[in-house]
């Protein structure tokens, strides 16, 4: 894991690097005056930097608030379609069946004690 997260800083690094050098043909302009050089390039990139951290951070975030609510509607959703399913379509109950022995083998596996 250690060398992965390595690995994924330096290619983070690269592609900073790479836009740096590369001439995007856009002018960064501070107080009426463009901004030459890799000067303007690292202004981008730091608020290019900065929207990747905040869009991480509320990903994560997003995670955990909405983790409980979506496997609850992910949930419905899967019996709502077998029910759907079984009813409009009752020549696909050979498809219907292993999914449900599948269902409840991992149900058993997981030991769900009430």
């Amino acid at each position: 894991m250690k060398k992965l997260a390595i690995f994924l800083a330096l290619v983070m690094l690269l592609i900073v690097a790479w836009a740096l050098y590369v001439d995007s043909g856009i002018t960064l302009i501070v107080n009426g005056q463009p901004v030459p050089g890799l000067l303007g390039g690292a202004i981008g990139i730091t608020g290019v930097m900065v929207a990747w951290v905040a869009l991480f951070c509320l990903a994560i975030l997003l995670t955990f608030v909405l983790a409980g609510i979506g496997l609850f509607v992910l949930g419905g959703f899967v019996v709502a379609g077998l029910a759907v399913a079984w009813l409009m379509f009752p020549f696909l109950l050979f498809l219907l069946v292993p999914l449900a022995l599948v269902w409840i083998f991992i149900a058993l596996v997981r030991g769900t004690t009430r």
